[in-house]
């Protein structure tokens, strides 16, 4: 199974992950001090969507970097191949 080799994908993945820890605590101390369930659904609701858009990033991350290696693609078609897959990111962001 590939590996992040990507460092820029790597940070990008590491970032919305932290960014969504963050987001779990805030839904944690609400819970503690007693805020309305609607309040936290409704942070919890965007933490799973913060979740998922960091899956798809690692999908498409990982698709890129299989098909780079497997393809060795020159540079027309390494362009070609990111816009395709920049178009797949969109169509499985919208899945949620």
């Amino acid at each position: 199974m590939a590996k992040f080799t990507d460092e820029s994908a790597r940070t990008d993945l590491l970032n919305r992950l932290k960014r969504a820890e963050g987001q779990l605590r805030g839904i944690q101390r609400m819970i503690e001090g007693g805020e309305p369930c609607l309040d936290i659904a409704g942070q919890m609701a965007a933490v799973r969507k913060a979740l998922d858009s960091a899956y798809v990033r690692m999908t498409v991350c990982f698709m890129q970097q299989e098909l780079h290696s497997r393809l060795s693609p020159d540079a027309k078609r390494e362009a070609e191949l990111s816009a395709v897959l920049d178009d797949v990111q969109t169509l499985l962001g919208k899945l949620r």
